[in-house]
């Protein structure tokens, strides 16, 4: 499974499409607080749609209450300051489970995080005078490539087009 883990999301509408995004890729959303708005925020619905029904997601109250809960898994972090691009990595191993964290819309991820994983960051190439992509946009371009590493596994790759489709 894929553990996409947010920390300190500071958009709704941007968690509303990661949590869309989890459902239809199967995987599972870890948010770490505190964040500036709740849970039941109308934009975040809006973005979410149904699918939050079904959403697998896990608050936690502060990093210290994740790391805690989380236990001892291999986590990479995505930041403009990774020493590996996300592409590089070997994800394919069907058995084994990926912890992708990526940071608040405004900062990142704190700097103190980093320097004591920097040998698990990851890099999404863009041009040296941008600052930054959209969170949910990244998020999505990393599942996915995990996702095709290990085969699309459980999820759809083909639909029929029926008469009354179109």
């Amino acid at each position: 499974m894929i553990n996409i883990i947010l920390y300190h999301p500071e958009i709704p509408a941007n968690t509303g499409n990661i949590l869309r995004t989890a459902m239809a890729s199967n995987s599972k959303v870890h948010i770490i607080g505190p964040i500036p708005f709740s849970l039941d925020d109308k934009s975040l619905k809006r973005a979410g749609m149904d699918y939050l029904l079904d959403a697998n997601y896990v608050y936690y109250e502060n990093y210290e209450q994740f790391v805690k809960q989380i236990g001892d898994v291999e986590i990479y972090y995505v930041t403009k300051y990774g020493k590996q691009l996300y592409c590089d990595v070997d994800f394919k191993d069907p058995a084994s489970d990926a912890y992708i964290m990526f940071g608040r819309e405004s900062t990142g991820i704190d700097k103190e995080i980093l320097k004591e994983h920097l040998d698990h960051t990851l890099r999404i190439p863009m041009l040296s005078t941008a600052r930054s992509l959209n969170l949910s946009n990244c998020v999505a371009l990393v599942t996915y490539d995990i996702l095709r590493q290990k085969k699309f596994p459980g999820l759809a790759t083909f639909d029929m087009i029926h008469k009354y489709d179109i």
